[in-house]
């Protein structure tokens, strides 16, 4: 009897481990969110974006290329090719902001595409009309011509904090509606390069793939916070870090792209970097940190305002500038002619210079977005390059004093297109002949001959360089 009662008491002894662990992952069971009614409800406001085009078209892009070496990817490829073997068609994610029609996306989605086909969750298929895109924020606006639509629910990015969870549903791989789940491991991620340096990103964990692309990014209340927009990976596959726009910096565009065809943003004139321990103490600041300004743009907002070389920006507008690539998402998001108090670090003291913000120049929007905003712009000359003539003030902000240049608004020519001429690039010379306006440089190109080669000369941000492309026959491109 006794040996019988020794051994109950050591299998329960035995048990009691197993017994706590089960209930400790029932507790954790009952604690971990359920996502389906979040599903349920907003999950028929998804959609699946497929965009077609010229292959030569969207070899511009470089978020759609296999070989891209960045290591930040845009998760959008290319997919497998239609029968048609002249055209290129990929494949990416978008939602209804609107029940009449109006769909958000990415920019990279639907560049270079001639059409995009929206597939809605009961399977019908919608031509989209693109009603402007905006490439730093990586944004498209859409119009489908359907009323009643499913929509989501906007919520505000500007809360969202690091810990919360959150939920994609998008496209990857073509799987249509496809749901993961993760939480926010921070906010306000800027890359600091050209490329999206206007967008503070939400960076998460959530397994997103190529096909995600432009899907929405949900909070527990079925709120969109954010656009799934990139992924950091050596292979193109998911490696536990992804990054959604803001939905605030979304709307902002979309509001932009609605009432003006374009999206404007904010510019100071500065040239910025990183300030580390050696140039800290070189400085005098305290510990490294903030924007340390190492050009400025004569005539901009900053110089006016005094700003100067070796300065060290430590707040604009009321928010602290810990790095450089803090700065550009806070200035680009001002609105122009809005005044701004910089904090400034000079000569061991913390100076407030107020500035008023000027501008950026068109040749950093994507001016010839605004696809469905106008007619379609017809180029005067043969090489299907559309251009507007340089204001005074993008003359100034280039650096333009000698009254040459006209900057590229839409490229519709292949010659154009594969001598990787885009929007914003601006034309100085045909040949040896400066181009002084519009005027001039479609006259200039109507005396060069079907076959001629054309030499232009481009300027792209600080980086001038000669591009020779091929006059087509008449009535070929």
């Amino acid at each position: 009897m006794t040996m019988i009662s020794r051994s109950g008491s050591l299998a329960r002894w035995m048990l009691a481990p197993v017994m706590a662990l089960a209930m400790t992952a029932q507790a954790m069971a009952v604690d971990l969110p359920d996502f389906s009614g979040l599903v349920d409800r907003y999950g028929p406001a998804v959609v699946n974006v497929q965009a077609t085009g010229n292959p030569d078209a969207q070899a511009q892009n470089p978020g759609d290329q296999q070989e891209v070496p960045e290591i930040f990817r845009r998760f959008f490829g290319p997919m497998p090719q239609p029968r048609d073997r002249g055209m290129r068609m990929s494949m990416g994610s978008g939602f209804i902001i609107s029940a009449d029609g109006y769909v958000l996306t990415n920019n990279h989605v639907v560049d270079g595409a001639d059409n995009v086909t929206v597939r809605l969750s009961d399977r019908r298929e919608l031509d989209a009309k693109v009603v402007g895109t905006d490439a730093q924020y990586d944004i498209a606006l859409l119009k489908l011509s359907a009323t009643d639509l499913p929509v989501v629910s906007l919520g505000d990015s500007k809360v969202v904090k690091a810990g919360q969870w959150v939920v994609a549903i998008g496209s990857p791989f073509g799987f249509d509606h496809s749901v993961t789940a993760g939480i926010i491991s921070a906010v306000g991620r800027n890359f600091g390069g050209a490329d999206q340096q206007y967008v503070p990103f939400i960076q998460t964990d959530v397994p997103i793939n190529r096909g995600n692309s432009g899907g929405p990014l949900f909070n527990l209340n079925g709120q969109v916070v954010g656009i799934n927009s990139q992924i950091f990976s050596n292979t193109g596959g998911f490696m536990g870090v992804s990054f959604a726009i803001p939905i605030d910096i979304a709307m902002n565009a979309v509001e932009q792209i609605k009432s003006n065809g374009r999206v404007s943003r904010g510019m100071i004139g500065v040239q910025i970097q990183n300030v580390d321990r050696e140039q800290a103490k070189a400085l005098g600041l305290p510990r490294s940190g903030g924007a340390l300004v190492n050009k400025v743009t004569p005539g901009s907002a900053a110089d006016k305002a005094g700003v100067q070389l070796g300065d060290v920006i430590l707040g604009f507008a009321g928010h602290e500038i810990a790095m450089s690539a803090d700065l550009p998402p806070l200035v680009g998001s001002s609105r122009p002619g809005s005044k701004a108090d910089l904090s400034v670090w000079r000569d061991g003291k913390t100076l407030t210079i107020p500035v008023v913000v000027g501008e950026l120049p068109a040749d950093k929007d994507a001016l010839a977005g605004a696809r469905g905003a106008a007619p379609k712009a017809v180029a005067g000359n043969a090489l299907g390059i559309v251009a507007e003539d340089l204001g005074a003030d993008q003359r100034k902000q280039l650096g333009i004093t000698d009254g040459q240049g006209v900057v590229v608004t839409q490229v519709t020519g292949a010659a154009a297109r594969r001598a990787a001429l885009e929007p914003g690039d601006v034309i100085l010379m045909v040949g040896r002949k400066p181009v002084k306006s519009v005027a001039d440089f479609n006259a200039t190109l109507k005396e060069a001959k079907p076959g001629d080669s054309v030499m232009l000369l481009v300027r792209r941000d600080e980086q001038t360089q000669f591009l020779a492309l091929t006059v087509p026959a008449p009535g070929k491109d």
